[in-house]
């Protein structure tokens, strides 16, 4: 693209604040990258066992460098930018005084404390929620919140908090000033009203599972309105130029699964990152785990729907560590990324990795209890590392596919294809795999980075860059290739699926609380 072409492009600039990188990208009205930056960072720390946080002005500082490694030395490109859109990790907290100036670590969606659930309300109803299937899930939500651990173990910290952000609350407020946060972006243990998109009324019983005072809240903005503009104090940081509107979007993964091209439940976005996930976008409120309400989506009033397998495609990043060593080697002489090599590590083993069956589970999720471990049965004298790696996909994709037909009942549509993307999707036999588990066609964008192409068309909406969000991603989103099911390969994974994955968690998980009551772990 020549320079005089540039200047009659529009650009929307998206921030893409991820667990591993922070993105910058410059994408015009096509969907098409121009110019992206990633920098890597470090995902979180440790204090103690379990725990996961990061300082947040390390998130802002890592967003400047970014942000100025894109635009300092392409004047015209930073001229024809628009607007600006960031989606975020998702469940990633942050406390904040009057000055927006943080008041403790931020706690990251990864981490793992709990709080006491010991609420007097919580004791007295005990015996009605046993009955009606509710105490377990109100227990867990009522450990997992960060408000309820912080509130309990760093009173002064609570009673100091001006503002309780998410992650894409706390940039924005750093990139204009303003306290204002997406409907799009609020997922985790927040009070929340998921069917009317507003903080709950006062007589709400997530009030007192998330016991965060109104005032605390950020002022809520839908997806595709504005949010603020980019302040002085922020160009001369960023580099971004001052004025600039900047539009709520949404979360990484309901970005995600819009830059895949999913506007309907039939086409089921899968997501083959750190967490794998399987989503569907939907106009309906639909619970597809009872009483776990669907996500807002990053198109404003809707919802999308979500079955994870909690590490995903981190066990890829497992196997590279604990049994890629050669991969790695051949890499850094290639210089290109290790998991290209394993396409090639397991081109000679056969579907069905001659037995070897693995399940998943290698943390617990929303899906499974607390004993849940991952397993790997079937060994024999002739398996080796490729057949354990052909394994790990195989059994990544037989976790998604019990999670489309869980989709597929509460939805009440069936699925017809499937959207792939995040890193994993860049493997040609992560996505043959896939489609012939599930006996779908399986279709790759014709980017990886379709979080942010996700942002781009939500801002290009907003700023009346394209006029509605059908006509935004049909100009903004397209397939590269379709890996199609092969029958014979289809029939013998229906037969393992059928008969032997469906069965594993449920023989096992005796074995699994058995382990768990002698060893402690996980506890």
């Amino acid at each position: 693209m020549d320079g005089s072409t540039k200047k009659l492009e529009a650009f929307i600039l998206v921030i893409d604040a991820g667990t591993q990188s922070i993105r910058g990208a410059l994408i015009n009205l096509r969907g098409e990258i121009v110019e992206i930056l990633k920098t890597p960072i470090d995902p979180y720390y440790s204090k103690q066992p379990g725990w996961a946080e990061q300082d947040p002005e390390y998130y802002w500082k890592m967003l400047c460098a970014t942000c100025r490694g894109l635009l300092d030395s392409r004047e015209n490109l930073r001229n024809a930018v628009k607007g600006v859109a960031v989606t975020t990790q998702r469940a990633t907290m942050i406390n904040v005084d009057k000055n927006g100036k943080p008041l403790r670590p931020a706690i990251i969606w990864l981490d793992q404390r709990k709080a006491a659930a010991d609420q007097w309300w919580l004791k007295a109803m005990k015996p009605p929620l046993k009955v009606l299937r509710l105490y377990d899930t109100i227990e867990t939500a009522i450990k997992d919140c960060e408000a309820n651990w912080i509130r309990s173990h760093q009173p002064e910290v609570w009673d100091k908090t001006y503002k309780y952000l998410l992650l894409s609350g706390y940039l924005t407020y750093k990139l204009t000033g303003e306290f204002k946060e997406s409907v799009g972006n609020n997922i985790g243990y927040l009070p929340i009203n998921n069917k009317t998109f507003h903080w709950s009324n006062r007589f709400d019983y997530k009030w007192k599972l998330f016991p965060v005072e109104r005032s605390k809240l950020p002022e809520l903005v839908k997806s595709a309105e504005l949010l603020g503009y980019i302040t002085r104090e922020a160009e001369q940081e960023t580099g971004i130029p001052e004025g600039l509107p900047v539009i709520a979007a949404g979360t990484d993964k309901g970005c995600e699964i819009l830059g895949a091209g999913c506007l309907t439940p039939e086409i089921a976005c899968l997501s083959y990152g750190t967490t794998a996930t399987i989503n569907t976008a939907t106009k309906k409120y639909v619970e597809v785990i009872p009483f776990i309400p669907p996500y807002p989506s990053a198109v404003p009033d809707e919802y999308y729907t979500e079955v994870m397998v909690y590490r995903g495609f981190w066990m890829v990043s497992w196997f590279k560590e604990e049994f890629g060593f050669q991969e790695r080697l051949l890499a850094l002489e290639r210089k290109i990324e290790p998991e290209f090599l394993f396409d090639e590590l397991i081109k000679d083993v056969e579907p069905g990795s001659m037995g070897l069956m693995l399940q998943p589970y290698w943390s617990p999720g929303l899906n499974t209890d607390s004993y849940a471990k991952g397993s790997i049965i079937g060994f024999g004298d002739i398996h080796s590392r490729a057949h354990l790696y052909r394994a790990i996909l195989e059994g990544l994709a037989y976790a998604l596919k019990e999670g489309a037909i869980r989709t597929e009942k509460r939805n009440r549509v069936p699925i017809v294809k499937l959207r792939v993307s995040g890193g994993g999707s860049q493997s040609d036999a992560a996505m043959q795999i896939t489609a012939d588990i599930f006996g779908k066609p399986a279709e790759r964008p014709y980017t990886n980075e379709t979080s942010s192409v996700g942002a781009a068309i939500v801002a290009s909406v907003g700023l009346g860059l394209h006029p509605d969000f059908e006509t935004a991603v049909k100009e903004m989103t397209r397939v590269e290739r379709v890996f199609e099911p092969i029958p014979e390969n289809q029939r013998l994974y229906d037969d393992l699926f059928e008969n032997v994955y469906l069965k594993i968690y449920k023989k096992l998980r005796p074995l699994f609380e058995q382990i768990q009551a002698i060893t402690g772990y996980p506890q």
